[in-house]
């Protein structure tokens, strides 16, 4: 190979932009950490704090294919719902539930609500269908969410989502702020 010539300049340039060097007395690498490594924070396991920790005072009546639903937690003003139903809140993230056994269905749910509101999350789009092929029209999975919304400490509110979401057959959730982000139910 031969060696390139550089002209004065482009050395001046190269040693401006580099700037001061120190020079290595050996060639040999240290393997060794520096130093202890950063310490990260720990995500509480989903198993150890079971979320449906609300209990449910009146019996819920049982939904049909078409049934509309809708929850508020008490203490939060209505504007809050109505709110929610035109869409104002804007949607983060979205599952799709349909066509899961309920025991899935409710683990898959456990587990997406707890994501979202350990990344700050707070509007949910929950996809469950309309049970059509449901025994009796009486829809399984719409149902059940219907519980597992109302029971989940972290949900503020949920309502049928409007007919170009999935109508009937699925809900808008409006879920509390982790306390991680500082926010309180009064920045709703």
């Amino acid at each position: 190979m031969t060696k390139k010539t550089t002209s004065p300049d482009d050395s001046a340039l190269f040693r401006n932009t580099v700037g001061k060097v120190k020079t290595i007395d050996t060639n040999t690498v240290s393997l060794q950490p520096a130093g202890k490594p950063r310490p990260f924070p720990k995500t509480k396991p989903l198993e150890q704090i079971d979320p449906l920790q609300k209990d449910i005072s009146e019996k819920l009546d049982m939904l049909f294919q078409e049934d509309r639903i809708a929850f508020l937690a008490p203490g939060l003003q209505k504007n809050v719902l109505k709110k929610l139903r035109k869409g104002q809140y804007g949607l983060d993230a979205e599952i799709d539930l349909h066509g899961l056994t309920s025991r899935n269905a409710k683990q898959q749910l456990l587990n997406f609500l707890h994501d979202c509101v350990e990344n700050g999350i707070r509007c949910v789009h929950v996809i469950h269908g309309k049970g059509y092929n449901s025994p009796d029209s009486q829809p399984v999975l719409k149902n059940d969410i219907n519980l597992w919304l109302r029971q989940h400490q972290d949900v503020l509110a949920f309502c049928s989502a409007p007919p170009k979401a999935g109508g009937s057959g699925a809900v808008f959730v409006l879920l509390r702020f982790s306390a991680k982000f500082g926010a309180h139910e009064e920045d709703i």
